[in-house]
């Protein structure tokens, strides 16, 4: 679900405000996995980005709060997916490289009404492909956001995250690796089918 059209998202899904929609019908639900927008916890925001975006005057919402409350008022086990700066408990860390991707995009995960075991987090095996800070830099992981520095094609983003039903940039920018959800969606199901673990 989201409130902006997904026309390439490979799965049925609705347009719609997800935390008006969760009110209404969460409680129809066995489990609810959120991706509040990520935009006003990121390092690029905070960091980089953040003199253009206050002169431009762009704000970007903190709706992780918001969400937190109306998915403890439904009472579902919940999963609440963001990037490492976001004000949620990190229940659960993952990394690319923990499924073999080209990718790193570490996100944390904070589960309400449930728990699974963290799986180790492998040694990265090299830098990210491209330039930072003047400085070239060659490895086997893609940045798979923004434009410059040698970012690298939509086909390698493509190939980095698993992904093969969008080459839009901004899509694939904002996603978080199939495997993430993939994963987590198998130890919830045990979860719910009785509280086995998911081995990581």
């Amino acid at each position: 679900m989201d409130i902006e059209p997904q026309p390439d998202y490979p799965f049925d899904g609705f347009q719609a405000d997800a935390l008006d929609f969760a009110r209404r019908h969460g409680h129809e639900f066995d489990a609810i996995h959120a991706s509040p927008p990520c935009q006003s916890s990121t390092a690029l925001t905070k960091g980089t980005n953040a003199k253009r975006n206050a002169a431009l005057g762009r704000r970007h919402p903190q709706l992780i709060p918001e969400t937190r409350a109306v998915l403890e008022a439904i009472g579902r086990p919940f999963v609440i997916e963001n990037v490492q700066g976001a004000p949620i408990r990190r229940d659960l860390r993952l990394c690319g490289e923990m499924f073999g991707l080209r990718v790193l995009r570490h996100r944390v995960f904070e589960l309400g009404g449930w728990s699974v075991a963290q799986p180790v987090h492998l040694k990265h095996r090299g830098r990210v492909s491209g330039c930072r800070h003047g400085e070239w830099f060659t490895g086997p992981y893609v940045a798979v956001y923004g434009e410059g520095g040698g970012k690298g094609s939509v086909p390698e983003w493509q190939d980095a995250m698993g992904i093969d039903w969008t080459a839009n940039r901004r899509s694939l920018a904002e996603a978080i690796p199939p495997a993430y959800t993939q994963w987590i969606g198998a130890a919830l199901l045990a979860h719910l089918a009785g509280g086995q673990e998911v081995a990581a």
